[in-house]
């Protein structure tokens, strides 16, 4: 098996910030050299995986497995195993998110969002962010070769302080590490709310990747991160008719329509962060 190279610094993109494409097709990885994020568990259920074409980063999938089972159904050395054959067979990834646990109110609380049903982890904030710090130590002592990300987790400015000290207490200097994912704000992103706890994480030296930023959040506080990833354009899909002479229901599931997605968010970003922005014009 080809074992991961034990790299603990990435270059920084050329540039600036990181922009990658959120997709359920894992796939698309051989048809793009654009930045994708796909989830851990995709690959894991392939029979056959194929090479990735550019740069690609591992999602956990843990906001599916505390909305569905309030818990991790995968163990982490489980983790750790799929990482390894993902990286054997569709090549060495920029990073992968640990096994952390959310604050969204309804991944703690449980409830209905839409279609969704969260079944709620009925746990504190404070032991979320307890169980994230120790995976995220467990992770890195079971495979310190893999490139695995701490996230900060919270929702206020103060409890994501909160978690930042946790891991400065357990030894990890975030400021050292190549990626730090902030988590819990995709809601929050483009609120004044979000903007603050974005700022204040900034300010400590750290490169942050955000998940679920698109365009207001970016537009806001893009400058301060490193990278960001994005689904949006799946949902944007359903709710619009196809591409001019696409056949199938909608663009939810399609590539041309993502691309076409990503073309336009990098494009809105305001044009004094346009410098900052990976490919905003190549995209």
């Amino acid at each position: 098996m080809t074992q991961p190279v034990p790299i603990r610094e990435l270059p920084p993109p050329p540039g600036g910030m990181r922009f990658y494409l959120t997709t359920h097709k894992r796939h698309w990885v051989r048809w793009t050299d654009k930045p994708l994020f796909l989830k851990s568990e995709h690959f894991v259920q392939a029979v056959k995986l194929h090479p990735a074409l550019g740069p690609y980063a591992v999602d956990s999938g843990g906001f599916s497995e505390l909305q569905r089972y309030g818990r991790w159904t995968r163990t982490p050395r489980q983790y750790v195993q799929d990482l390894r054959r993902i990286w054997e067979h569709v090549g060495p990834y920029e990073w992968a998110a640990g096994q952390d646990w959310m604050c969204e109110d309804l991944i703690i609380h449980g409830g209905q969002a839409g279609p969704l049903r969260f079944v709620g982890t009925h746990l504190s904030v404070t032991e979320h962010q307890r169980r994230t710090v120790e995976n995220f130590l467990e992770l890195r002592s079971l495979a310190p070769d893999l490139r695995i990300i701490p996230t900060l987790q919270g929702s206020t400015v103060p409890e994501y302080e909160q978690c930042r000290e946790l891991y400065e207490r357990a030894g990890v200097n975030l400021r050292a590490e190549p990626t730090v994912g902030l988590g819990s704000v995709c809601r929050l992103q483009s609120t004044k709310q979000g903007a603050a706890i974005v700022t204040a994480m900034a300010a400590h030296g750290l490169r942050l990747h955000g998940f679920g930023f698109k365009t207001l959040g970016l537009a806001k506080v893009g400058h301060l991160l490193a990278s960001a990833d994005s689904a949006a354009w799946s949902y944007h899909a359903r709710k619009r008719p196809p591409l001019p002479g696409h056949t199938h229901k909608n663009c939810a599931n399609c590539f041309d329509y993502a691309m076409r997605w990503r073309s336009r968010v990098l494009d809105a970003i305001p044009a004094w962060q346009q410098p900052m922005l990976e490919g905003s014009k190549a995209a």
